[in-house]
């Protein structure tokens, strides 16, 4: 799914027309977050129903995906990793849903 995603974003939006999304993240962004981050039942219900809102009776705006998750206390790191890469963001919106951020490709590293 992630390949189609990505396959439609490099060659077909180029037809739409770049920033004709209202949305931020993008529709298909959301989507990949969604596939990432999700069953691809969930991520396809979600993209879909994301897509529909995407026209001009909806106001857009920022719209971030949300998943539930429950985490552990700790942090489990391997020893001998010099750098943890960081691919999303999790903030709490309620006690187990979370936003879904993504880490900005500039700084894709916490040391």
């Amino acid at each position: 799914m992630l390949y189609l995603v990505s396959f439609y974003q490099k060659y077909i939006s180029i037809i739409f027309g770049y920033g004709s999304c209202r949305y931020y993240p993008t529709c298909s962004e959301y989507a990949k977050w969604q596939i990432d981050n999700n069953n691809i039942f969930k991520a396809l219900l979600f993209t879909v129903l994301r897509i529909l809102r995407c026209n001009q009776f909806f106001r857009g705006g920022i719209e971030y995906p949300t998943v539930k998750r429950e985490f552990a206390n700790s942090l489990s790191v391997k020893k001998d990793a010099n750098k943890i890469k960081v691919k999303y963001w999790y903030i709490r919106k309620k006690n187990n849903i979370f936003y879904v951020i993504k880490e900005f490709k500039g700084n894709s590293s916490v040391r």
